[in-house]
């Protein structure tokens, strides 16, 4: 079976590239003028009228226009995208918590606390934490009038449990992680003044212990020994243990936006 050919520049359409034009033809609409070039030859590059490296030939009845831009302005979308879940009520935290996202964290949460009285969703994706900065958000989290929903996806590690403990509810993605482990601390300077700051962490590290064992419902002894141990959790682990309520669902299947 012969499958027949259809040319894609029938006669008297625009010319090939390349192609020379044929005696008689006239010269397609929109092309650069060949002064004194035979019709039957095609330029070579770098002859006058040679088409430049952005020029279209124009197809009859389709004018000419400017390209489409496939990229719009993105400069300022991270700060347009958090301000608009901030409008419905979102908070985001991701990444490494330190003292700057802390102080912009505590920002926000005030914020709407001040704004209104409907319930934050707080979506603690990929979290890790620095301790001070852990204990920052949940000192926040203790003050705020409005009730916070904490969601957890991705992995969750160290003290940001302890940001999650603080929320009023707590569920999260089929997907999240639970890393229950002892924080890292770099401690400088003299020895009296490493006793010193070793003597702050211990404190601090009790604060965050004791939070979660609120939490949990366990003793403060068994958090510790775990933390030291690295344990993991799934979901269902993490349901059991304490450290979340539920497994966050759909709208569909019953359970509102916070």
């Amino acid at each position: 079976m012969r499958v027949q050919v259809v040319d894609s520049f029938p006669p008297g359409g625009p010319f090939r590239p390349g192609q020379p034009y044929p005696p008689g033809r006239p010269f397609p609409p929109g092309a650069p003028p060949r002064h004194g070039r035979p019709p039957d030859r095609p330029l070579r590059p770098g002859e006058p009228g040679t088409p430049g490296p952005g020029w279209r030939p124009t197809l009859p009845g389709f004018p000419a226009g400017a390209p489409s831009r496939g990229w719009i302005d993105t400069s300022d979308w991270p700060g347009k995208l958090y301000q608009r879940l901030l409008e419905q009520r979102i908070v985001l935290a991701s990444g490494c918590l330190d003292a700057e996202a802390a102080t912009v964290l505590s920002a926000q949460l005030l914020t709407l606390d001040a704004e209104g009285d409907g319930p934050v969703r707080l979506e603690l994706q990929g979290l890790d934490a620095e301790l001070p900065a852990a204990l920052t958000v949940m000192g926040v989290l203790d003050v705020v009038r409005v009730p916070v929903t904490g969601y957890v996806a991705g992995r969750i590690s160290g003290p940001a449990l302890g940001v999650l403990a603080a929320c009023s509810r707590r569920r999260a993605y089929p997907n999240a992680v639970f890393a229950l482990a002892e924080p890292r601390m770099n401690l400088d300077g003299t020895a009296t003044e490493v006793s010193g700051q070793e003597e702050q962490v211990r404190a601090m590290l009790d604060s965050l212990y004791l939070r979660l064992a609120e939490t949990t419902g366990r003793e403060v002894d068994d958090i510790r020994a775990d933390a030291r141990l690295g344990r993991f959790f799934t979901v269902a682990q993490a349901i059991d243990y304490g450290l979340i309520e539920e497994q966050a669902e759909g709208r569909g299947q019953g359970q509102g936006p916070h």
